[in-house]
């Protein structure tokens, strides 16, 4: 099993080191539940409710997002222009070192 480093920064400026398993298919949305983060995760990781949105704050490169990822941003609040949804970043070896901030629940 391959871990990798995600740093997490929460809505009171705090920052939380993860460690995230690369072989469980897992996303930042339920890596940030895993360790009781406060992202709300509703509609279970289908980009269909913005409650795991998040800025992208390092320079990691990410996958294009989906018309549907692209869609519900277009819906949320808070949005900026390095808004991701944490739902539809899989943990994997490339984004090892990933910084991201939560954004303000709406």
């Amino acid at each position: 099993m391959e871990d990798i480093k995600v740093t997490i920064i929460d809505r009171e400026g705090n920052s939380h080191e993860l460690l995230g398993p690369t072989d469980m298919n897992m996303n930042i949305m339920e890596l940030c539940k895993a360790y009781e983060l406060p992202v709300l995760g509703e509609c279970g990781g289908m980009a269909m409710c913005a409650t795991c949105q998040c800025y992208l704050e390092s320079d990691t490169a990410l996958e294009e997002q989906s018309d549907a990822e692209l869609d519900m941003l277009d819906q949320a609040f808070f949005v900026k222009s390095n808004s991701r949804l944490g739902c539809q970043i899989q943990l994997s070896d490339e984004i090892n070192g990933i910084v991201l901030r939560l954004a303000p629940e709406a």
